[in-house]
């Protein structure tokens, strides 16, 4: 009788090394914080999408908290006609920033991977922190197709 060793069962996990083209959206959310702060590889379209609507909808829901919770406690100002948030905005407020500060670093990466990807340099991403058109520009560059020849930026 032989015995054959065990083989490791197939996985669909895709390595962080490559990027995930057609990644779906749980795909990319767990890549975004998987990489919290990796800059080199790729990102596909995908993956650099996914997770900007899921920031998008993180954000409105915070900023939503924050209102509802300015709002208990509001007051009025007959005479200047100005209304002041309740003393639980600031909770909300804190809840913004630190999604912010906590997301910030992964979402430069993720734009610098998104970037090598379409075969450009990672340091284009610094064109956005021009005043007006810089974040347009990056944006333009992020939206580009995937080019094979951004390989030269994997590991």
């Amino acid at each position: 009788m032989s015995y054959a060793a065990p083989q490791p069962a197939a996985s669909n996990v895709d390595p962080l090394s490559q990027p995930v083209y057609g990644a779906s959206f749980g795909q990319a959310f767990s890549r975004f914080w998987k990489k919290y702060a990796t800059f080199t590889g790729r990102a596909s379209r995908s993956e650099f999408w996914w997770w900007y609507l899921a920031a998008a909808v993180v954000t409105a829901v915070l900023y939503i908290i924050a209102g509802i919770l300015g709002f208990s406690g509001a007051t009025y100002d007959s005479m200047t006609g100005a209304v002041a948030p309740g003393p639980l905005f600031g909770i909300g407020a804190l809840l913004i920033a630190v999604w912010h500060l906590a997301t910030l670093v992964p979402t430069i990466a993720l734009s610098w991977r998104r970037l090598h990807d379409a075969n450009l340099a990672g340091p284009f991403w610094f064109l956005s922190l021009v005043a007006g058109i810089g974040s347009l520009v990056v944006l333009v560059l992020c939206v580009l197709p995937s080019n094979p020849a951004g390989a030269r930026f994997d590991r």
